[in-house]
């Protein structure tokens, strides 16, 4: 019989994955001064986690169903914590690139350990909700971890995020050392290859999911472009303490918050195709608005739009995850795990090409605003032009 995981501890361990991203944000101009480059350098390190966070996404899943979920997640944190001990120790910014790839990968055995675990013990109506508390928590913590960091950089200096990066994964691996059982079935199906790329062909090669998970990867661009640019757009450029920065920032967070619990209802209200453009309507609007608002320095002229952004990219990610994955109910899990790597790796992409541009903060975030609206007026296009010849 499998055993049973207590529900606090998922939540523990969960969080090591905004707090990766969030915390040391506020530490950015910081960390540029300190290791002598630029910030587009430091902000790289946010795409980097998370392209790293996406590229094991295909590797997890079957190493969780090879050894199990808490040799996973242990082997997760033990990443997490040497990525996070190096980022702290980095005097080269190639260093703290490293460092960011271990604590990327780290809380992807992490996050797919807790998935897997939640699943294994608890039945499909009791998981539904155990997840629901996980995206709360993963929509709360940026809200509240670039506060923590802003006043550990004012305080101290950038280096002690990373410590309390440390000091966290030290702390909830203790306790998982005491609480976590193995939760992974005896029935466990494992495949003799780690990854059969052919399983995958027939995925991308369906419309429906090319289409779907195109917008979800583009949308998620929007957002890691945000949380890359946030920093040098409000702190370097419009002289925001890390404190202000923090308060700012969390602002979109409790925006995420509301909108993703909103989502269904303006679903159910106006239908998914309609809902669906008015989304990406959103996108578009907040990309014109930052342009136009472009030479006004006050940091609502730039979190206007984005708030606006994201409320868009809530209802895509309500609508388009689980339309990707519906024409595959028999491989519905390898289905998930590509999704998780395009909308992950493959965002985290589409921001570095935009950062080779050289633009501007708020143009670059333009640039990845107007992206799902040619993604999806060349798909529609396309649709008409396959009817128009049959």
């Amino acid at each position: 019989m499998t055993q049973k995981a207590p529900i606090y501890l998922f939540l523990l361990l969960i969080i090591v994955s905004p707090m990766g991203i969030d915390i040391f944000l506020p530490a950015l101009p910081q960390m540029a001064d300190n290791l002598h480059t630029s910030m587009i350098n430091v902000q790289s390190t946010i795409p980097i986690f998370l392209a790293a966070l996406g590229m094991g996404q295909l590797f997890a899943g079957p190493l969780a169903d090879r050894y199990g979920r808490k040799p996973m997640i242990f082997f997760g944190l033990m990443l997490y914590i040497v990525g996070a001990v190096v980022g702290s120790m980095a005097l080269q910014i190639e260093v703290l690139w490293f460092a960011r790839v271990l604590q990327g990968l780290g809380t992807c055995a992490v996050s797919v350990g807790v998935m897997s675990g939640v699943r294994d013990s608890y039945s499909a109506e009791r998981s539904a909700t155990i997840y629901s508390y996980i995206n709360g928590v993963i929509c709360v913590i940026p809200a509240l971890a670039p506060l923590v960091g802003g006043w550990l950089s004012e305080t101290w200096s950038w280096r002690s995020t990373f410590y309390f990066m440390t000091g966290y994964a030290v702390f909830v691996m203790l306790i998982a050392l005491w609480k976590l059982p193995e939760t992974r079935p005896q029935n466990t199906i494992v495949q003799h290859n780690l990854i059969n790329w052919g399983q995958y062909k027939p995925i991308i090669h369906n419309p429906t999911f090319r289409f779907n998970v195109g917008l979800v990867m583009l949308a998620m661009a929007i957002i890691i472009a945000f949380v890359s640019i946030a920093p040098q757009r409000l702190m370097v450029e419009l002289g925001l303490s890390p404190t202000a920065f923090s308060v700012w920032f969390g602002s979109n967070a409790i925006i995420n918050i509301i909108a993703s619990f909103t989502a269904p209802m303006v679903i159910a209200r106006l239908g998914k195709d309609r809902a669906l453009q008015l989304a990406i309507g959103m996108c578009t609007l907040a990309a014109v608005l930052l342009v136009t608002f472009s030479h006004i320095a006050h940091p609502f002229a730039f979190m206007g739009p984005v708030f606006i952004a994201s409320t868009g990219f809530c209802i895509v990610l309500a609508i388009c995850c689980g339309a990707a994955l519906a024409p595959f109910a028999q491989r519905a899990g390898t289905a998930s795990s590509l999704m998780g790597f395009f909308q992950m790796a493959g965002a985290s992409v589409v921001v570095a090409a935009i950062g080779a541009l050289s633009l501007s903060s708020v143009h670059a975030l333009a640039l990845a605003a107007i992206l799902p609206i040619v993604w999806y007026g060349i798909f529609k296009r396309r649709s008409k032009l396959q009817q128009a010849t049959h």
